[in-house]
Formats: C-alpha cells, structure tokens, sequence
C-alpha cells in the first residue's frame, strides 16, 4: 500500500507558479513511476506529467509542454511539479499518482492515487 498526499496547490494569476508536492508512505517509493493528472470542474481526469522510477524518463502532456516540470526526490519519497507561466485553463484539481508498471499516460496504470489538491489561475 502506498499513500499519497499533495500540497501545493492554491490561487494564482496568469502567469504566475506554483509548485505542487505530493509525499509517499508505506511501500518503497522508488519502485513506483510517479504521475500528475487534473481534473477540471465537468471535464474528464487528464494526464499532466510522468515520470519513471529513477528520474530518468519523464513525459507530458502537449498542453503543459515547456511550461510545467516534474521531478523526483526518492530519498524525500516525494515528486514535484513545477507549473509555470499558468493560464486559467490550467484551473483543476491535480492529482498524484503511484503505478508499479513504469511510465504511463493512461489512469488505470496507477494503482494509487492522493486525494488531490485545487489549482486555480485567475486571468
């Protein structure tokens, strides 16, 4: 079992940064690929970012492309994403996402998620 939690999010202006922090407990945080998704107000969940167990691999999203970074600290247990130059479609809960499969885009690849944390970009 593995239990996520996310910190982080909160109202910015277009433009601006936020940082998100989402903390592991319970199984070795390092075997698992780590991922981001959000989920608008009526829309459906969408993949943000991914990165492998090591650090070594990462994937976005096209619409976060250049603007949001995610990385990793295994001896924190903890991932980031970094999400700069932030527009009002970036608006959404995000999420955190443990899977022991490596690297995916898809939700049904993670076998744990956080509880979330809202993002809220005011033009």
């Amino acid at each position: 079992q593995v239990q996520l939690v996310e910190s982080g999010g909160g109202l910015v202006q277009a433009g601006g940064s936020l940082r998100l922090s989402c903390a592991a407990s319970g199984r070795t945080f390092s075997a698992y690929a780590m991922a981001w998704f959000r989920q608008a107000p009526a829309e459906e969940r969408e993949f943000v970012a991914a990165i492998s167990w090591s650090g070594g691999s990462t994937y976005y999203a096209d619409s976060v492309k250049g603007r949001f970074t995610i990385s990793r600290d295994n001896a924190k247990n903890t991932v980031y994403l970094q999400m700069n130059s932030l527009r009002p479609e970036d608006t959404a809960v995000y999420y955190c996402a443990a899977g022991s499969q490596g690297i995916g885009v898809l939700g049904f690849e993670y076998e744990y998620w956080g509880q979330g944390t809202q993002v809220t970009v005011s033009s």
